[in-house]
């Protein structure tokens, strides 16, 4: 039985997503709920931890909903962190002030990978109940992405116990034993889409796959143990759900390389990190109006926040304005653009900077679409 919500009264972003014309361009950032805001950091230290936050859906909610106080967001993401499949994989997960994700149990074995099996979905029970809090929480503000890492980036933590540099352990078994990688991959994908499929169940109306680690690989290595496995995510995902669509987000930072591989992925979305030019994306894969193509998201490098907030519009504009004219035809999908960062924003980021963006980003994208 689905749980009635609240209408949706902003749909920019999910239009966007759709290749629909929108009023403006929407905006919202990878890590817009986190430790640049102060109210977040209040917030973790009255849950005693990041895993206290996560965990309980109140304070998932609490935190969520936080920039959306702040700032014109046109979408929230769900507060979690992408390790919490492998957790419930039975890795034990912690986490070191200063020093990341930790895995107790990381696969370094044959017996290790052998051991290893899809999660009960009840033990990561507390995600979907955060999902099912926030949303009646946002009473229809705005749309909320769900979201998990991807089987490929999951199984770089896995291997390597936490965060690499050089990611030796996971890349000497891709080259020495690909059979044991492709165990983890398969598993990691399944468990994937069941999660996915649960936060959708659960009222997410958008969901993305972070390929953090995607562009670690060699051409040849990317398309077989992470694209693939990426694609087997997306294909047992629903396409929508209680009669609404549920656009899929596939963002793999470094994938640039392999844009147009990407393109014949099962997915609405596209997300690009800074290094790829928006414009050139656009004519690869963005699809003129009437025809199909990929929505694209992304890329101002998260640190030009750091300038000038007038510098920071200023690079807001020139974002904008490489991605080119939106599409303004309601009777036809077309190219479309949605704005984020090309990563995840920094903890340093003065949270005026975040205001001089949004605000730089709905006036000009406006503005294009009144010269269209």
């Amino acid at each position: 039985m689905n749980t009635p919500y609240a209408p949706l009264q902003n749909d920019t972003f999910l239009r966007a997503c759709l290749r629909q014309a929108t009023e403006h361009t929407p905006i919202w950032l990878m890590r817009q709920a986190g430790r640049y805001l102060p109210e977040y950091r209040a917030s973790r230290a009255r849950a005693g931890s990041f895993m206290g936050l996560a965990t309980h859906p109140d304070y998932a909610t609490e935190v969520t909903l936080q920039p959306l106080a702040r700032y014109a967001l046109d979408a929230a993401i769900l507060f979690s962190d992408i390790l919490t499949v492998p957790d419930a994989m039975g890795l034990g997960l912690s986490f070191t002030q200063g020093e990341g994700p930790k895995f107790e149990r990381p696969l370094r074995t044959e017996a290790d990978v052998a051991a290893l099996a899809l999660p009960d979905l009840e033990r990561l029970r507390y995600v979907f109940d955060a999902v099912s809090s926030i949303r009646r929480a946002l009473a229809g503000r705005v749309p909320l992405i769900g979201f998990s890492g991807s089987p490929w980036t999951l199984a770089c933590y896995m291997v390597e116990g936490g965060g690499s540099d050089d990611y030796r352990l996971v890349k000497t078994m891709l080259y020495r034993r690909p059979d044991l990688l492709e165990r983890v991959l398969a598993l990691n994908a399944d468990a994937v889409a069941a999660y996915l499929r649960a936060q959708i169940e659960a009222g997410a109306q958008a969901v993305m796959i972070f390929d953090s680690w995607g562009g670690v690989l060699a051409d040849g290595a990317f398309q077989r143990f992470s694209l693939a496995y990426t694609a087997r995510v997306l294909a047992q995902l629903p396409r929508e759900h209680a009669g609404q669509r549920i656009p899929r987000i596939v963002f793999t930072k470094g994938g640039g390389l392999w844009l147009s591989q990407m393109a014949a992925l099962d997915c609405e979305v596209l997300g690009l990190d800074w290094t790829v030019n928006l414009g050139a994306a656009r004519a690869a894969v963005g699809g003129p109006a009437g025809a199909p193509g990929k929505a694209l998201q992304g890329n101002l490098d998260p640190n030009a926040l750091f300038a000038a907030p007038e510098q920071v519009a200023a690079e807001a504009v020139r974002v904008l304005e490489q991605f080119g004219a939106p599409h303004t035809d309601p009777s036809q999908p077309g190219p479309t653009h949605i704005f984020n960062l090309g990563h995840g924003i920094s903890q340093h980021t003065p949270p005026e900077s975040v205001q001089a963006l949004v605000e730089a980003v709905h006036g000009h994208s406006r503005q294009m679409r009144q010269r269209a």
